[in-house]
Formats: C-alpha cells, structure tokens, sequence
C-alpha cells in the first residue's frame, strides 16, 4: 500500500480536483515500477508532505540512502533537475537519477541524515546567517545553452495574478498602494544588474540538516534573474519582524550578502504588496517600508 501524506490528499480536494485524482490514482502503479527499476527500498513518505509531490526515504540494493520525490509537474518547479545538476551539491542536495513523464518529474535524490528542517531547531534571526551563507554559493551564471527562464516571467505571471484577484477583492488594499507595489514587482527584474541562476524558494523548510555538509538546500525552483529576488521568501517566513521592522529586516539581509539596501527593501516592498490580498501582516509591513 503506497500511502499518501496530508498536504498531498488535501490538495487533491481543490483547484484542479479531477487531474489532481487521476494523478494520485496513478502513484502506486507508477512507484512499484521506479523500485524495480533502480532496486529500491522505499519508506513511508514524508509527513506532511508538499502539496505536488510524494516524497519518501529509499534504500538502494547497495544500502545507499536516498530520497525518491515523484512530483506532478508544474510550472514554478520545471527546472528543479537542471538546478541540483548546475549545483551538483554545492550547498543543496546531489541528484542521482530523474525521469520526465507526460505530468511527471521523478527524482532520486540524496538522502539528509538527521533531515530537520532548519525552521525547526533555530531562531529566526540564526536562520538569516544560514540562509545567506547558502545563497551565494547558489547563484552563478547560467551556462550557454541553459534552459532557466528569465526571473521577470514570474513576476508578470503572479502580477497578472494579482491584478485578477484585485478585480474580485477590490476593497482588500488601497489602490493607489496595489498600483505602486505590483508595477514595481514587474520593474525590478528588468532594472536588474546581475542575472544569476536563483533559488527563489529558500527558507528554513528547505534547508535541511545533513551529514555532508552542516546544511543543505532542497526544492529550488530555480530562475534567472535578480539576486536581490532571493532575500524574499525568508522574509516572508519570518513574521514577528515584518510586523515591526521590516525595513530592518531587509536591510540585515541585504548586508549578510553585501546587497544593495534599497533594492532589497524595494522587491520587500512589491511581494508584500503581491501577496497582501491574502496576507493582512504582509499588506501591514508594505505600508511600512513603501517608498
């Protein structure tokens, strides 16, 4: 029996409810076949689990402890293989192995000994250290022929978002805030001076603790673009200070990685405005470091 973690069944019951079912219909068939393909022994899988991938711990017929990430494809993860690749286990995990399927991306990973999740054994403002001791060894330029698309496609991706979701909610923020914060997320990625291979999801859920190296990154959703852009998603994480100083904030990450201030306070600025319809706090902490 291949069972199924939480966050992977709950997601199942929204957005694209009949894809998402046929998909997970299809998982136990689907992981019989990758164990005896690369002679795996496969645990349960990881709790809670992500909302687009089975995720568990294998054992190849060698002993080697591995990780096998059977995720159904979208948009923000294509290139996850390409990145681990580009790293090859420089401050993130190595891949061994990956298949492509029609809705299917199959890793098999390096497995972290002990595996805790950096959000659960250290401060907030520890975490910052670590997350910016890591970033730099990420970024680096795209090799010729790379297959990374451009940091500026999200953004006018998720402003489109924005802008739809504003039509629907129109009373959530002050306009005049709204026009500023999405037009700016769409500007910053253009006025970019450096173009590196980014992250752009790291924070202490993925970084894990490991033997081969004291931490290690897992679940990149790598583009190109901005290294400013990759300060975000662990600002985002962190709360308490976005509520009092977010300014702040942005600036101790912009020193940690020698990082222009106001650019790191700006493309602040332009997410939490991005992500304000849904997020009061973060709608709080735009009005408080708006330019």
């Amino acid at each position: 029996m291949i069972r199924i973690p939480s966050n992977l069944r709950d997601a199942a019951k929204e957005g694209d409810r009949e894809d998402r079912n046929a998909w997970l219909a299809g998982l136990p068939a689907l992981i019989d076949d990758l164990c005896e393909r690369w002679s795996l022994d496969v645990g349960d899988p990881f709790e809670p689990g992500g909302q687009c991938s089975w995720v568990a711990p294998a054992t190849s017929r060698a002993g080697e402890e591995l990780v096998l990430k059977v995720g159904r494809r979208h948009s923000e993860a294509e290139h996850e293989p390409d990145a681990l690749r580009l790293w090859d286990g420089e401050g993130a995990v190595r891949l061994h192995e990956v298949l492509h399927f029609a809705d299917t991306t199959v890793l098999l990973l390096e497995r972290c000994n002990p595996g805790i999740a950096l959000s659960r054994t250290t401060a907030q403002p520890d975490q910052d250290r670590i997350v910016c001791d890591l970033l730099p060894r990420l970024w680096r330029e795209a090799p010729p022929g790379h297959p990374f698309r451009p940091l500026q496609d999200m953004c006018d991706e998720w402003a489109t978002e924005f802008d739809n979701k504003l039509e629907r909610l129109p009373d959530r923020i002050d306009p005049g805030v709204a026009r500023e914060g999405i037009a700016l997320f769409r500007a910053l990625p253009r006025s970019a001076e450096q173009h590196m291979v980014l992250c752009t999801d790291l924070h202490g859920a993925n970084i894990l603790a490991a033997r081969r190296e004291p931490w290690l990154v897992i679940d990149p959703k790598p583009y190109v673009g901005d290294p400013a852009y990759d300060t975000l998603q662990h600002m985002l994480n962190c709360e308490e200070r976005l509520a009092t100083d977010p300014a702040g904030l942005a600036q101790r990450m912009a020193d940690l990685l020698e990082l222009d201030g106001e650019r790191v306070r700006l493309w602040l600025f332009a997410r939490c405005v991005q992500e304000s319809i849904v997020r009061p706090l973060l709608y709080n902490a735009a009005l408080a470091i708006a330019p």
